[in-house]
């Protein structure tokens, strides 16, 4: 893919100030910049600089993701280093069955040789990010904090924690699910907690994963098994995201390494030889966020800021994608017809194109979850008698495929990966 610049115009006369260096944010503004090399663009992050090296974390890149970063011009150098999921096998059973039933098979694939998903670790997916931003003459600003903005009829202007001020047409909140520049917009949200939280680590085992992905539904909630590249020294690796009680999760991570260890074996169990920890497992509480609107006067929500929902479909980082493709398609028709990209009635194109979208995922795992994270024998045998009816429908499984994939109705160009 071809590089653009343009040259760089001083910070006090930006177009768009994008806040959070995260996937979302980087992709955000690569994604405007390439498309509208004129547009002065900058981004800042209250994260110390290099944070984003220590993330040991891995993500599922659905399809019309790759797409998107592919067309970005990132895929490329992404590709040899992420994990193709060639299927996907899910299973509803307790800890202590001896044999787990599969209820459901998906092979992992949307076109002949595309898979619907990826598994790509979060500093590569970062980096790769990050260096095109670079390279198309992204001004990032590490390590300062927004302390507040004003609005006014040409502008908005955003006071940093160092004391500078930044002048722009747009401000895009791209800051995370406990977003502070939604909270200084005024923006309420629907939130409630699940008292459940995600447990994330990553597990070396004996025997290859050949790609395999899959999803237990245990009555604390699902257990994900998905796969990752092999270590450098070649090991088998997957990732883990384990749903537990949260308090039964804070005992887990924070207690003696071989309990640990013990329970993780009675979930993932010796299908692939013998297993251990390799890094140190993380947990985070879980709930549904949802904002009450993705837009206000001179600012955009995106990605978490907007929507924060439950990890049971592996779907958060690719809706936060979502946003940032539909988001850079309005901006760039909206500059191109000469009209103010960080006027209200521009940006709620935008809102109107997402938040249906948003509302109905978060909608449908929190339905999913409260649906099969529990142990009631009716509504077990219900969900199983689903689950294998979908199984026997080929039709019914393709398109929950596309779904899963992010290709369905109503995607936006860069999802297609098609330029804007």
């Amino acid at each position: 893919m071809m590089e653009r610049k343009a040259d760089a115009k001083p910070r006090s006369g930006l177009d768009v100030l994008v806040a959070g260096a995260g996937y979302v944010g980087l992709a955000a503004a690569v994604s405007l910049k390439q498309a509208r090399p004129g547009l002065a663009i900058a981004l800042v992050d209250a994260a110390p600089a290099g944070v984003w090296q220590r993330d040991g974390r891995a993500s599922a890149i659905a399809a019309a993701a790759c797409r998107m970063l592919d067309q970005l011009g990132v895929w490329a150098e992404i590709a040899p280093q992420a994990q193709a999921i060639t299927e996907m096998i899910i299973t509803d059973s307790r800890t202590s069955d001896p044999v787990r039933p599969v209820f459901l098979t998906f092979d992992g694939e949307v076109a002949p040789g595309e898979p619907f998903a990826h598994m790509v670790a979060n500093r590569v997916l970062n980096g790769a990010l990050r260096a095109n931003a670079e390279k198309l003459g992204i001004d990032i600003i590490e390590g300062v904090a927004v302390q507040g903005f004003e609005t006014n009829g040409a502008g908005i202007t955003v006071h940093l924690a160092d004391g500078a001020t930044l002048k722009a047409r747009l401000l895009v909140a791209a800051d995370g699910v406990n977003s502070r520049l939604r909270d200084m917009a005024g923006i309420k949200t629907v939130k409630w907690e699940y008292g459940q939280s995600g447990i994330v680590c990553t597990v070396a085992h004996e025997r290859p994963h050949n790609g395999r992905a899959e999803e237990h539904f245990l009555p604390a909630g699902p257990f994900a098994t998905l796969p990752l590249k092999p270590g450098e020294d070649g090991t088998n690796r997957s990732s883990i995201v384990w749903v537990e009680r949260s308090q039964d999760a804070e005992k887990l991570v924070a207690g003696d390494d071989l309990v640990f260890e013990h329970e993780l074996e009675q979930r993932f169990g010796l299908k692939l030889g013998e297993i251990r920890v390799a890094d140190k497992p993380r947990a985070w509480p879980l709930g549904l966020t949802i904002a009450r609107a993705f837009v206000a006067p001179r600012i955009a929500l995106a990605g978490d800021a907007a929507h924060g929902i439950h990890p049971i479909a592996g779907q958060g980082l690719n809706l936060g994608f979502k946003d940032v493709a539909a988001l850079a398609e309005v901006i760039v028709e909206a500059d191109r017809l000469g009209q103010d990209i960080g006027a209200l009635d521009v940006l709620e194109r935008y809102q109107q194109w997402r938040r249906f979208d948003t509302v109905q995922m978060g909608v449908t795992t929190d339905v999913l979850n409260r649906l099969f994270s529990n142990d009631i024998g009716p509504l077990r045998t219900v969900r199983d008698i689903g689950l294998g009816l979908v199984e026997r429908m080929p039709r019914l499984k393709e398109f929950f495929i596309r779904q899963a994939s992010g290709l369905s109705a109503g995607t936006p160009r860069l999802l297609k990966g098609e330029a804007i």
